[in-house]
Formats: structure tokens, C-alpha cells, sequence
């Protein structure tokens, strides 16, 4: 098999099993009767982040730890302009879920973390401090749940969205559990593939994890966003990117860092400061009045498109 077409095979298995996982995590919490703002606040972001922390984990088992952190970096990028900006392009996002404001301010500090962790590469120690760092802010997400009532919308949504079949315990974790072995098999074909065409095309692999690892990577969650705005489920839309960008910033830098065969790990300058601009530029866009509007989706996905081309290569 070519890389070409084990890049392309790869990233619609991430897609299937990441969206089937993310659904199947929600009904197996919704069988064990967790809270659903637990859900959407907590577990929902893990579930989204989990293609991104499988394949960077991988990636760094291998010796390729710029692919992961492109991949980390990139993911967060296009969660923020893609997941977000297209779910809001749709259908103008409005938050009325107190969880979910109190979340973004955790998850941006989470991101803005990493950002300050990747110069220079992200060595052992760091890995430790991200990975301190996550535990922090989940504690402080439970916390945040805990103070939700049962009128919260968030929790009304991830209900709706997800419907009443999580009664079916034993059939929705055996669908995580084959969900969870198609990524890993994805993602072991998806580093393999990439790794293998960027070197024939002389390509770096930052770049090639910034732009198609990360963008397949994020497939699951910009399909559930989709979903979810058609059917007016905002607070859901912006709870799973907000939740995803948290995991995937510190959970992911921590399996980097404890994972990596080096610290030589960095990328460059420009998507450091893209991914630290499009997360602050969400959250002052939501501050203002609760919503995202088209308008500024658009310039969120624009802000994508116009340094995409600039990309490390």
C-alpha cells in the first residue's frame, strides 16, 4: 500500500471510529448515570480529544515528535476554525450555559500553557508539569459541574443530542471498545503514512501534522459540531471544542513530553501564535453578548485559510 492511500485510509478510520467512540463514551456515562453536564463538560471533551492523543502518542513512540506536536498544535487550530467557525456559520452560536462560560476560561488557559511549554521542545519535565497541569483544570472542570443544576443547558443538550440509548451498557462499551482499536490501528497507519510521504515528497512533518494529520484528526469533532448546530444544540458545540482543545493542549503535550525519545520537539514561531490568537479570539468573540456570530466565524476561518499556506515546510 502506498502512503498516499494509507494516508487516505487512515484518516477515514480515525473519522468513523473517533465519531463512534465519542457517541458510544457518552451513552456507556449516560447507562452508568452521570451527570449529562459531566458529560458535556468533562468525558465529552476527552472523547473529542482522543484521536489527537492517540496519534501524537504514537507519533512520539516513534521518533516523530514534530508530527505530534504539529498534529497537537494543528488539531486545536482547527477546532477553533473549523469545528466552531463552520457549526457557527450554520447556525450563529449562543451560550446559555453557565458551565460552559465558566469552561472556557479554564480552557484557554490550558492552551495558552502549552503554547508557553513548545519553544525549545517539550522535554520530560514539561511533560510532568502539563500533566499536573490537566489534573488541575479537570478538578477545577468537576468543581465547575458540581455548581450546574439540572436546568443547565449544556446538560439539556448533550440529552437531546444523544438520546436514551445509553440503557444498553454492555453493547455501547463494546462499541468503545472496537472504536478505541480501529484509531489505534488509524493512527498507527496515519503516522506511518505520513512520516513515509513527507520524506518522499520533502515535506517536514511539522507541516504535514499541522495541515492533513490535524485536520483528520479533528473530522470526529467537526462532525459532531455540524450535527449538533443544526439542530440549535450550541452550548454542546462549544462545550466539546472548549473540552477537546483542553485535553488535547495538556494532555497531549504531557504524553509528548513523557513519551518522546528527545525534546526536540518544537515548531515553529507562527503556529505558536496562530493556535494562542484564534482561542483568544474565540473567547473575546463569546464574551461579547454569549454568541458567536457568522461574521466572526468568517473571520476565523479566513484567519485558517489566509496562514495555512504559510505553514512550516
Amino acid at each position: 500500500m502506498g502512503d498516499g492511500a494509507g494516508l487516505g485510509i487512515s484518516l477515514i478510520v480515525l473519522t468513523i471510529a473517533g465519531d463512534q467512540f465519542i457517541i458510544a463514551l457518552a451513552r456507556v456515562a449516560s447507562a452508568l448515570r452521570i451527570r449529562p453536564t459531566v458529560v458535556g463538560a468533562v468525558l465529552g471533551g476527552l472523547g473529542t480529544s482522543f484521536p489527537e492523543l492517540v496519534v501524537s502518542g504514537i507519533a512520539s513512540i516513534r521518533g516523530s515528535s514534530q508530527l505530534a506536536v504539529g498534529n497537537l498544535v494543528g488539531s486545536i487550530v482547527a477546532n477553533v476554525c473549523l469545528a466552531l467557525a463552520v457549526a457557527a456559520l450554520i447556525s450563529p452560536l449562543r451560550t446559555d450555559s453557565r458551565t460552559v462560560r465558566r469552561e472556557a476560561a479554564i480552557s484557554v488557559a490550558g492552551v495558552l500553557l502549552f503554547a508557553v511549554a513548545l519553544p525549545g521542545g517539550i522535554s520530560v519535565g514539561k511533560g510532568v508539569a502539563l500533566f499536573a497541569a490537566l489534573g488541575v483544570a479537570v478538578a477545577a472542570l468537576f468543581r465547575n459541574v458540581r455548581g450546574a443544576d439540572a436546568r443547565d443547558e449544556l446538560g439539556i443538550e448533550v440529552r437531546q443530542f444523544f438520546g436514551a440509548h445509553g440503557s444498553n451498557l454492555r453493547g455501547e462499551t463494546g462499541r468503545a471498545v472496537v472504536a478505541l482499536v480501529l484509531m489505534l490501528g488509524g493512527a498507527e497507519l496515519l503516522v506511518r503514512s505520513a512520516t513515509g510521504l513527507a520524506a518522499r515528497l520533502g515535506l517536514a512533518q511539522e507541516f504535514v501534522g499541522l495541515t492533513v494529520v490535524a485536520i483528520g484528526t479533528s473530522a470526529p469533532l467537526i462532525a459532531i459540531s455540524v450535527q449538533a448546530a443544526r439542530r440549535k444544540d450550541h452550548d454542546l458545540v462549544v462545550g466539546a471544542v472548549l473540552g477537546g482543545n483542553l485535553f488535547i493542549a495538556l494532555g497531549g503535550g504531557a504524553i509528548v513530553g513523557l513519551l518522546g525519545r528527545t525534546a526536540t520537539s518544537a515548531v515553529g514561531v507562527r503556529p505558536i501564535v496562530l493556535m494562542s490568537l484564534v482561542v483568544v479570539a474565540a473567547w473575546a468573540f463569546m464574551a461579547r453578548g454569549n454568541q458567536l456570530t457568522r461574521w466572526e466565524a468568517t473571520a476565523l476561518v479566513l484567519a485558517y485559510a489566509a496562514t495555512l499556506p504559510f505553514a512550516p515546510r
